[in-house]
C-alpha cells in the first residue's frame, strides 16, 4: 500500500491540532482512519501508534528548543506513565480484550473529558475575574512529584486499555495541578512526556499489533510538518488563542469517545466554533467601544521667586 493523499491531508489537520493543543492525537486520527477511510480497526490503532513515534518527537523538539518544557516534570510523568502502559495492556488481556471492555473504558474516559472541558470554561472565567496571569517561569516550577506520577499513571493505564492517547486528559490535569503555567508550557510538556509513552505502546503494537506501513508512512507524511507549525504556534502565541484551542479539541475528545457519531459530532463542533467566534468578535467590538481613560493634567509647578544677580546680592551685603 503506497501514500494515501486523502489520508495524508486528514492526517495533517489531526497533526496541526496536536502541534497547538498537544491533545487529541489519538481520539481523532484512529476514528478519522477507520470511519473516512475504511482502515480496520487494528491496523488503525497499530499504525497511528507507530507514526506517534516520528510525530510527537518533532512538536517536543520545537517546545525543547523554545524553553517551554519542564524536564523535571516530565521525568516524573514518565515514571508512573511507561509502566503503567505496559500494565494496562495486561489488564486488557486479562478482559479479554473485547471491545465491550475498550468501550466502556473509552466512555468512561469521554464523560471524565467532559467534565474536564467544562472545568477549564469555569476555570477560565474564574482567572478573568480575579485577574491571575499564567505567567510562571517553566524552570521555575516547583515540581509535586506525588501528583505527576499519578497523573502519569493515569495517562499510562489510559493507553494500555484503550490504545489510544490520553493527552487530553493529561492535559486538564497538568492544568490544575500547576495552574500558573502558560498554554504553550502545558502543552510543551505533555508532547515530551508523551515520547516515551508512546514508544512503549508502539513497541507493543509492532510486536502484537498489526501495523500496515504504508499506511504509517501515509500518517507521518501529513502529520510531521503540520505538527512542526503548530508547536510553533502554541510555543509562541499568548494564552487567549491556544487555551480555548485546547478546550475545543478536549470537548470534541469527549464527544467522540463516550460515541457521537461522525457526522452529528462535525455539527455540533462547527457550532460550537461559530459561537466561540460570535463570543470573540462581541468582545473585541466591546473592547473597542470603550472610552479611553481620561489622564489627570499634572498640577501646575508652584511659581519661583526669580534669582538676584550674584553682584547685587554681593553690594547689599558690603553696605
Amino acid at each position: 500500500m503506497g501514500l494515501n493523499l486523502y489520508v495524508v491531508l486528514g492526517s495533517a489537520v489531526v497533526g496541526l491540532l496536536v502541534g497547538l493543543t498537544g491533545a487529541g492525537g489519538g481520539a481523532l486520527m484512529t476514528p478519522m482512519l477507520i470511519l473516512l477511510f475504511s482502515v480496520k480497526p487494528a491496523a488503525a490503532i497499530s499504525s497511528d501508534l507507530v507514526a506517534a513515534v516520528v510525530m510527537r518527537p518533532v512538536g517536543a523538539a520545537v517546545h525543547l528548543q523554545r524553553g517551554t518544557v519542564n524536564l523535571k516534570l516530565v521525568g516524573w510523568m514518565s515514571l508512573g506513565s511507561v509502566p503503567m502502559a505496559f500494565l494496562g495492556a495486561f489488564i486488557l488481556k486479562q478482559m479479554g480484550g473485547t471491545t465491550a471492555d475498550q468501550k466502556n473504558v473509552e466512555i468512561a474516559l469521554g464523560a471524565a473529558l467532559l467534565v474536564g472541558a467544562a472545568a477549564m470554561v469555569f476555570r477560565a472565567v474564574l482567572d478573568r475575574r480575579s485577574g491571575l496571569a499564567r505567567t510562571g517561569r517553566i524552570a521555575e516550577v516547583a515540581v509535586r512529584p506525588v501528583p505527576s506520577v499519578l497523573i502519569g499513571m493515569a495517562g499510562g493505564l489510559i493507553v494500555g486499555i484503550t490504545s489510544v492517547g490520553s493527552g487530553s486528559l493529561m492535559i486538564v490535569l497538568l492544568l490544575f495541578t500547576y495552574p500558573l503555567l502558560s498554554a504553550g508550557q502545558l502543552v510543551g510538556t505533555d508532547l515530551t512526556q508523551a515520547v516515551p509513552l508512546t514508544a512503549a505502546a508502539a513497541l507493543g503494537a509492532l510486536t502484537f499489533g498489526h501495523v500496515e506501513f504504508g499506511l504509517t508512512a501515509s500518517i507521518i507524511a501529513g502529520s510531521v510538518p503540520a505538527v512542526l507549525i503548530g508547536s510553533l504556534l502554541s510555543s509562541r502565541a499568548p494564552d487567549r488563542y491556544i487555551r480555548p484551542a485546547i478546550t475545543f479539541v478536549i470537548f470534541a475528545s469527549g464527544l467522540k469517545y463516550i460515541g457521537v457519531p461522525t457526522y452529528p459530532l462535525g455539527w455540533t463542533m462547527a457550532s460550537v466554533g461559530l459561537a466561540g467566534l460570535a463570543y470573540w468578535g462581541i468582545r473585541t467590538q466591546a473592547r473597542r467601544r470603550e472610552p479611553e481613560p481620561v489622564l489627570a493634567e499634572p498640577a501646575p509647578a508652584p511659581a519661583r521667586a526669580p534669582l538676584r544677580p550674584a553682584s547685587a546680592s554681593a553690594g547689599a551685603r558690603s553696605a
